[in-house]
């Protein structure tokens, strides 16, 4: 925590306060109509009229808290009466100044802070004007500071009716406070305030040389609205007045020649010469120092490139509201087609889109709502005090349609849309972390069905979290125990019948729950942290076993399938070329699926493996083309060999003449680009008849054979030379 700082002037300034004698027991001056109404205008819980002492600040008036003031340096308006214009603090926990002050940990609970400086006719800041909320908000608008500037003026009117009334002035002293870090430079000054002394190290830190500072008014270092009362302070010490400041070390800002402000570190002593006071200080820059902290600070709590909140601060919002029992929603916030526009303008202007996106998300929420970036094109909104669908729905589907309008880039038009999974607190989970993972499986259910879209939270999503939670405790068991298996499914040329490859397709033989097909437990491994381990399990079975095979039938062609996960180290082609070598499997003895979804979420690290792979033999298949997103310039930017026509399309392609279109579309598709092509769920004749006549010559399903253990797959081999149905 910073202690709330000093000024330069600040005898004077706490001279000026005494004038009007606003802290007796026989004042008249009432203020609390202004901040009741205050409090009412900004719908904030406290509003207080605050007057800064110099070791205290007293409440003049108050609404929303019972004390009447507290200890100068952990007051918020000792810092507001240093500023020119409004002090804003809009979440007192992400500012470093404040977050362990304990009126933000403790009674009470400031989140929100915004104060003015109530000045004097000769410029003093006597206090402040500030309203406060225990929760965060997203600064004011530009409407609310109006507001603030004009009840600040009537409070100042009020107090200065009360100044001339007062029939006795107080002597104004003034008093020098200077701050800063870095010890270079030295200064010393006689009673009167002139400068005696003034080395190298000052002339470096305010542009003056000795000649220009020599003889002249400290005032040359200080800013403007701080300036003419250090003289007051000096006399008063040389007088034999009790020094206040001497032996101690203080922060402020100071003036450079330039006229820009910097923060300072002073130490200041004091001697007598022929019975004359003279003052001396060491100042030290610290603005690097203070950057430093602000850098740190911003790091732990904000995202860099749109300064907002990270999923950090979110989640401790979120669990603030949770244990308050406070009804709330949790948006999850993806957008739609983003990639495009860092592979078509680069990823400078996403970036810029990103900063844009950030503000019309701020526009359209509460200014007691979150909006939280988690990462990549991913952002989050807490929305406290939501509890129905009716009205959430309706705010995200605002969102959507604000998102969706263009953005301009460089001159350009740039469309993107925004795809958003929704979550309450307390029905859809009690820990801030489970209700994020329920928005974003409802956001990707958004995106799965169409995107440009909004999904709350159900049953059935429910229903597969609990299943994956269960499942995500026994995988590292599974692993260890041996317990996962490869059964293979075969590939076989429609034409004539012979065994061309295999998909190796993962099975859980569970202890308690027997044979667990993937459905029942694949999406557990792909979004958790075994996901790579199992790959590369997977690949180094499937790729022994694929040896074992080929001893029957020799230019077999073991198809795996990837997760994400593999390629995110960035070692995938290693890994893999690795595993080739240890088993002795050929590379071309070897195929590669991904999926359409692989591709959405890792396409940036997926190019350059995958190349290298079809580079020395490696096949790379797509998997279930067609049913997804994806965007048909995949097809030219990846080093595809063959297309996987999704079994959805096989089903109905005798009797549905639009799958048999689109299989006939695809299968011209792959051919006129050179990659080959396999129809998956062939179980009749029929379908095989027709696949073949489209030009499909490549089939697997139940008609061939349904997915088998190796051992069962050799027997076969054996006996069944042809597998034509």
């Amino acid at each position: 925590m910073r202690s709330a700082p000093h000024l330069f002037n600040e005898d004077a300034r706490l001279a000026s306060l005494a004038e009007y004698d606003l802290l007796s027991g026989t004042d008249d001056v009432d203020l609390d109509q202004i901040v009741q109404l205050a409090a009412r205008l900004f719908d904030v819980p406290i509003a207080l009229v605050s007057l800064v002492e110099r070791d205290t600040q007293t409440f003049k008036a108050r609404v929303g808290i019972d004390v009447c003031g507290t200890d100068r340096h952990i007051s918020f308006c000792a810092h507001a009466i240093a500023q020119d214009d409004v002090f804003v603090i809009p979440d007192a926990l992400l500012d470093i100044r404040f977050a362990d002050n304990p009126l933000v940990t403790g009674d009470p609970g400031i989140r929100f802070y915004a104060g003015i400086p109530l000045r004097s006719p000769t410029g003093h800041a006597l206090g402040s004007l500030c309203i406060i909320d225990r929760r965060p908000r997203n600064g004011l608008s530009v409407g609310e500071r109006t507001n603030l500037h004009t009840l600040a003026r009537i409070v100042v009117d009020r107090m200065e009716m009360r100044r001339l009334s007062v029939a006795s002035a107080v002597s104004q002293s003034r008093f020098e406070n200077i701050a800063a870090t870095s010890p270079d430079g030295i200064i010393c000054a006689d009673q009167h305030g002139r400068i005696t002394f003034w080395n190298a190290g000052c002339e470096r830190l305010f542009g003056f040389g000795a000649g220009e500072a020599l003889g002249t008014s400290l005032d040359i270092i200080v800013p403007e609205r701080m300036r003419g009362g250090h003289g007051s302070g000096l006399h008063r010490v040389a007088a034999g007045g009790t020094p206040r400041l001497v032996g101690t070390t203080v922060e402020l800002d100071a003036l450079g020649r330039d006229g820009s402000e910097f923060p300072i570190e002073l130490s200041l002593s004091m001697w007598r010469e022929r019975g004359a006071a003279s003052f001396g200080a060491i100042i030290r820059d610290i603005s690097e120092r203070r950057a430093n902290e602000t850098r740190l600070f911003n790091l732990a709590h904000l995202d860099s490139l749109t300064d907002l909140p990270n999923r950090t601060v979110l989640l401790s919002r979120a669990a603030e509201c949770a244990e308050a029992a406070e009804p709330f929603a949790i948006l999850i916030v993806d957008l739609d087609g983003f990639k495009n526009v860092n592979d078509t303008l680069g990823h400078t202007a996403g970036d810029l889109v990103l900063r844009q996106v950030a503000r019309r998300l701020l526009d359209c929420v509460g200014s007691t709502d979150t909006v939280a970036r988690l990462g990549g094109d991913e952002f989050a909104i807490l929305m406290p005090g939501r509890s129905t669908q009716d009205v959430v729905g309706s705010e995200a589907d605002c969102l959507i349609a604000t998102i969706r309008k263009p953005f301009v880039v460089d001159g350009q038009l740039v469309h993107v849309g925004a795809s958003i999974g929704i979550a309450f607190g307390s029905a859809d989970g009690v820990h801030a972390e489970d209700l994020l993972s329920a928005a974003d499986l409802a956001m990707y259910q958004a995106k799965g069905e169409g995107r440009n879209c909004r999904r709350f939270y159900g049953a059935p999503l429910r229903e597969a979290a609990i299943s994956r939670r269960a499942f995500e405790g026994e995988l590292r068991r599974a692993i260890d125990e041996s317990e996962f298996e490869l059964f293979y499914q075969p590939q076989v040329c429609i034409s004539d019948g012979i065994l061309l490859g295999v998909e190796a397709l993962l099975r859980w033989r569970h202890p308690e729950h027997g044979l667990l097909t993937p459905d029942r437990f694949l999406s557990t491994i792909e979004t958790g942290l075994l996901a790579s381990e199992v790959g590369q399990w997977v690949m180094e079975t499937a790729c022994r076993d694929a040896v074992e095979i080929r001893r029957r039938v020799p230019d077999l062609v073991m198809g795996v399938h990837l997760f994400g996960a593999q390629f995110r180290t960035g070692d995938l082609a290693e890994d893999v070329g690795d595993v080739l070598r240890r088993t002795g499997l050929p590379a071309a003895g070897l195929e590669l699926e991904i999926t359409e979804n692989i591709v959405l979420r890792h396409d940036d690290t997926m190019l350059a493996p995958l190349r290298a792979l079809r580079k020395i033999g490696v096949g790379v298949a797509f998997d279930d083309f067609g049913t997804g997103f994806a965007s048909l310039s995949l097809l030219k930017r990846y080093p595809l060999t063959r297309l996987k026509v999704d079994r959805s399309f096989v089903r109905d392609i005798c009797d549905d003449c639009v799958d048999a279109a689109i299989v006939n579309a695809l299968v011209y598709l792959a051919t006129s680009l050179g990659v080959e092509v396999i129809a998956e769920g062939v179980e009749t004749k029929a379908q095989s008849d027709l696949l073949r006549a489209t030009g499909c010559h490549v089939a697997q399903g139940y008609l061939y054979g349904r997915p088998m253990p190796l051992s069962k797959l050799m027997d076969l081999v054996a006996t069944k030379p042809l597998w034509a149905a």
